[in-house]
């Protein structure tokens, strides 16, 4: 579509539509990030990587149980796991022991993490492209107000609320997100009354990771699985992390929304440029907020 046509408003609620679904896959991604920038202070350039993971992972599970629907739904549950294990191994081996540096020190060794997890990746994958085939039930297309929406996106749509209200029950109403809480706001404090912080922060850093796992096993289907899907993925995650506010989990959404519906929307308006108008929001956030839309934890 040129600049300046007409736009029609079942083409404008199909792209609001569209750009909603991708805003939960940036959130979920985002979310996982945004909790270990809260709780242990750590910019993790890794997390891209460990989303990609999550979608070779899901690739795997789907093509053992030879591309059925089961497969499907076992790579959902599965493949965070992989993540997850992956990501627990990595912070009792080497996190745990750099906590207390220098942030700038905590960059420069998760940037180097990504790499050798990227070296790791095409060993085990190679550097084909991979697909998933989402199953039957969600395949094609329905109407929702006169507007066309993949029966995928819209699972996409019911996935990424529940999330972040699981997130926010396990943060605000456990015990051991209570503790995560605290343990962001006052280590110290919480290591004194008998609580071991260390795996406090494992147990975060997992479930951040394990978020980035499943945000890969459910892009699976949408896209083609390859190397190099962690940059992008990681530099729109640290852009909405920002804007959002660090370590917020709810700038994290209201972050996903705005970066995913001004894409969209760009499609719509001017589909040669469309990428522009993600950055071009997060540039005016920024002078207008440069702490992020909701309080910064940091």
């Amino acid at each position: 579509m040129e600049l300046g046509q007409s736009i029609d408003l079942a083409s404008l609620g199909s792209q609001l539509l569209v750009g909603l679904s991708r805003a939960m896959i940036l959130f979920i991604v985002c979310a996982g990030l945004s909790f270990v920038l809260g709780v242990l202070r750590v910019p993790n350039v890794a997390h891209g990587s460990l989303y990609m993971i999550g979608a070779f992972s899901a690739y795997s599970v789907f093509a053992l149980f030879g591309t059925s629907s089961t497969g499907f739904w076992l790579s959902l549950i599965l493949a965070p796991f992989v993540v997850a294990l992956v990501s627990l191994i990595a912070e009792r081996a080497l996190f745990c022991h750099l906590y207390q540096r220098e942030h700038l020190m905590l960059l420069l060794f998760t940037f180097a993490l990504m790499l050798i997890f990227g070296d790791l990746v095409k060993i085990i994958w190679g550097a084909e492209y991979r697909s998933v085939l989402a199953p039957s039930i969600l395949r094609g297309s329905i109407s929702i107000f006169g507007s066309s929406l993949p029966r995928y996106n819209l699972f996409l749509l019911i996935v990424g609320p529940l999330v972040a209200i699981g997130l926010w029950f396990f943060t605000s109403k456990t015990k051991i997100g209570k503790i995560s809480r605290a343990a962001a706001v006052d280590r110290e404090m919480v290591g004194v009354i008998g609580i071991n912080v260390s795996w406090v922060f494992a147990g975060a850093f997992v479930l951040g990771c394990f978020l980035a796992g499943f945000g890969g096993a459910l892009v699976a289907p949408t896209v083609s699985i390859s190397l190099g899907m962690d940059h992008d993925i990681i530099i729109e995650a640290f852009l909405i992390v920002t804007i959002g506010g660090l370590g917020n989990i709810w700038g994290a959404l209201v972050g996903s929304l705005i970066f995913g519906l001004t894409h969209s929307f760009g499609v719509l308006l001017w589909p040669q440029f469309a990428i522009v108008f993600p950055y071009a929001a997060v540039v005016i956030v920024l002078l207008l907020r440069p702490r992020g839309l909701l309080k910064s934890v940091w």
